[in-house]
C-alpha cells in the first residue's frame, strides 16, 4: 500500500495528515504558538538584526500572527494567500523590497509548516495528495494558472508524486469510512474562501470500497464572506460609513473605499501606511460625524483589526445555536454594544446564500442528477454550522439523511486515504 501525505491547503486554516495502512493520523504543529493539527494560512516576514541585514525571519500560521501583533510595523503579515493562487493580475508582491510570486509564498508556508511537524514530515512519502477546490476564488480564475504555480511551489519538496484532488471528493472519502451500504452522496465542503459540491456513487465489492466521482461543482463564496456582512452591517456605521462631510457648499459622502479594509483584519494594518489613511485623517475637520471617524482612526491606530474578527467571528457562531447574541467591542465604547438577531445576520447574507444554492443546483443540472437520488448528505467545514446554510439541504434532503462531523480535519485524512488507492488517477483533478 502506498504511503501518502493528504496536504488541505485552505484559505483560512491547513492540515496534513499521513496514510497509515487502512488508517490515517493528523501531523502536529509545534511553534512559538504552541501545538496543534491545524495551521493558519498564515505568513509574517520580520528583519531582524541577529539574522544579518538581509535577513528575514519567516513565521506561519498563529505564531504569524503574533509575530505581526508583536512588532506593528515591521513584521509584513499576509493571509488567505490561496485567495490569489488563480489570479493572472496578481504577480507577486513585494516583502523588504523583493518581489514574492504566489509560488514563493507558498513555499515559504509549507516549509515553515514542515518545520514544526518535525519527524511527521519526514514520512519517506510516496506521494504528497493536494486538495483543490472545485472552482478557485476570483472573479476570473485561471485553474492551469493554479496548478501551475502549485506544482512549480512543491515540485522542491522531493515527493515522487504530486496529485491533486477536488476538496470535497477527499471529503467524500473520509465520510464514506463509516458508510454500511452503498450509497450515493453528495457533500458539500464549506471553506474560508469557498463553497464546493461534488457527488460521489460508493459501493463496496468483496470487502473493498469502489467509488465513482459523479460530477462537481463550487463557487467562490464562503465563512469569510459572512464576517465581512457583520462588519459591514455592525461595524463600519459606527466608524463613518454612511456618514458625510462638507466640501465648500456641499455635503458629499464619505468614500465607502475606507471600508473595503475590512475584507480581511490584516489589510487594516496595511492601510494604516496608505495615503488614504493620511486622507481619512485630514477629512476628520469637516466630517458632520467626526466622532465616528476618529473612531475609525483609533480602530487602525491600535491595531485592534484582530481582536476585532475574532468578536464577529464568535458572536456568528453563537448565532448558529442562538436567535440573537449581545454584540460589544471594548476599543469602539458602548456605541458598540448591540443586540444581532439571527433573522438580520441572514437578511445580510442572503445574496451570499442565494450564489451558494445556484452553485447547488448546478451539480444536479450538470450531472443529470435529482435530489431524490442521493441517499447521504456530508456537510462539512465551519460555515456548515450556519442555519440558513443547513436550511438550504435540510429544505431538499431527509434530515436523517444530513450528516456532519471533521469539520477541519476530513479533506486531509481524505487525501490521505486516495493517496493510498492504486487507482489515484482517477481522482487527480485536472483544470477545467
Amino acid at each position: 500500500m502506498t504511503k501518502a501525505l493528504g496536504f488541505d491547503f485552505g484559505t483560512t486554516n491547513s492540515v496534513l495528515a499521513a496514510s497509515q495502512g487502512e488508517t490515517t493520523q493528523s501531523l502536529k504543529f509545534t511553534s512559538a504558538a504552541g501545538t496543534g493539527d491545524t495551521m493558519r494560512t498564515a505568513l509574517s516576514f520580520t528583519k531582524h538584526a541577529k539574522l544579518g541585514a538581509s535577513a528575514v525571519k519567516i513565521e506561519a500560521g498563529q505564531a504569524a500572527i503574533r509575530e505581526f501583533i508583536d512588532n506593528p510595523g515591521e513584521a509584513r503579515f499576509l493571509q488567505s494567500i490561496k485567495t490569489f493562487a488563480a489570479s493572472p493580475l496578481f504577480q507577486g508582491t513585494l516583502i523588504f523590497a523583493k518581489r514574492h510570486g504566489f509560488e514563493d509564498l507558498m513555499r515559504a508556508f509549507v516549509s515553515r509548516i514542515a518545520d514544526y511537524a518535525g519527524n511527521g514530515w519526514e514520512g519517506d512519502y510516496k506521494r504528497l495528495v493536494v486538495g483543490r477546490p472545485v472552482r478557485f476564488a476570483g472573479s476570473n480564475p485561471d485553474e492551469g494558472l493554479a496548478l501551475e504555480r502549485y506544482n512549480k511551489a512543491l515540485s522542491t519538496f522531493d515527493f515522487p508524486e504530486i496529485h491533486f484532488v477536488y476538496e470535497p471528493v477527499a471529503a467524500a472519502f473520509y465520510f464514506a469510512q463509516s458508510l454500511k451500504r452503498d450509497a450515493t452522496v453528495l457533500v458539500a465542503d464549506f471553506g474560508g474562501g469557498t463553497t464546493d459540491y461534488s457527488i460521489i456513487r460508493f459501493e463496496s465489492r468483496a470487502g473493498h470500497l469502489t467509488a465513482v466521482p459523479i460530477g462537481h461543482s463550487g463557487i467562490g463564496v464562503a465563512g469569510d464572506h459572512f464576517d465581512f456582512r457583520i462588519i459591514d452591517n455592525v461595524i463600519s456605521p459606527l466608524i463613518g460609513k454612511g456618514s458625510q462631510f462638507r466640501s465648500f457648499d456641499k455635503l458629499l459622502d464619505v468614500p465607502t473605499s475606507y471600508y473595503a479594509n475590512f475584507g480581511r483584519w490584516n489589510q487594516l494594518s496595511i492601510f494604516k501606511t496608505l495615503k488614504d489613511f493620511a486622507d481619512l485623517k485630514q477629512l476628520v475637520r469637516s466630517a458632520v460625524e467626526p466622532e465616528k471617524l476618529e473612531r475609525f482612526i483609533d480602530l487602525v491606530d491600535h491595531d485592534e483589526g484582530y481582536p476585532l474578527y475574532q468578536a464577529i467571528s464568535a458572536a456568528k457562531m453563537r448565532l448558529s445555536s442562538e436567535e440573537e447574541t449581545e454584540f460589544h467591542f471594548a476599543p469602539l465604547g458602548e456605541e458598540s454594544r448591540r443586540t444581532i438577531r439571527r433573522s438580520d445576520f441572514e437578511d445580510w447574507i442572503a445574496p451570499d446564500i442565494e450564489r451558494i444554492e445556484t452553485a447547488l443546483d448546478e451539480v444536479f443540472t450538470t450531472t443529470g442528477t435529482k435530489p431524490a437520488d442521493i441517499d447521504k448528505v456530508f456537510l462539512t467545514g465551519g460555515t456548515s454550522f450556519v442555519p440558513a446554510v443547513r436550511r438550504l439541504f435540510e429544505n431538499r434532503f431527509d434530515k436523517g439523511d444530513i450528516e456532519s462531523g471533521g469539520e477541519l480535519l476530513s479533506i486531509a485524512h481524505g487525501l490521505a486515504l486516495i493517496g493510498e488507492r492504486d487507482d489515484i488517477d482517477r481522482w487527480t483533478a485536472m483544470a477545467a
